[in-house]
């Protein structure tokens, strides 16, 4: 599936109007930090409620299958489930901090290099901590390490 489409499904999803700054307007100024705190909420919003929607979905479909390959079956789905809540918890975990670094006025800023990350980058990735370069560059130094 080409960026373009996935960029635009996942606006659709998030339901977010892409930030157009203003002529001359400082770079994570208070504009554009309140725009950055409305996607960062409904995104933990829209977490939240999966968690609430698992925990039903194991409550309602939770049964004693007396075949144990529908056993098998129903317990690999759970646990596929709760892995996917897991690291969902974990990007909870993730969008607090940033909205922390929002509030602290420190968002925005590579944490390797200083730079401004960029209002794009940031719309795709709202928990990005590490400028586009700084960020190849360390999955580079990953796949060096893990060969």
């Amino acid at each position: 599936m080409p960026t373009q489409v996935k960029q635009q499904q996942n606006q659709t999803i998030s339901g977010f109007e892409p930030y157009v700054p203003a002529k001359g307007e400082e770079y994570m100024g208070a504009p554009m930090r309140a725009h950055f705190t409305k996607i960062l909420n409904k995104w933990k919003l829209d977490l939240m409620q999966e968690v609430d929607r698992t925990v039903d979905h194991m409550k309602d479909e939770a049964a004693n299958f007396p075949d144990p390959a529908d056993r098998a079956s129903q317990e690999e789905e759970f646990a596929l489930e709760l892995r996917a809540r897991d690291r969902e918890r974990k990007l909870i975990k993730k969008i607090d901090k940033t909205l922390q670094l929002i509030e602290d006025e420190e968002y925005g800023w590579c944490e390797s290099c200083g730079i401004e990350i960029g209002v794009k980058r940031l719309e795709a990735r709202p928990t990005a901590d590490l400028c586009i370069d700084c960020k190849t560059l360390a999955e580079i130094k990953e796949k060096q390490v893990g060969k």
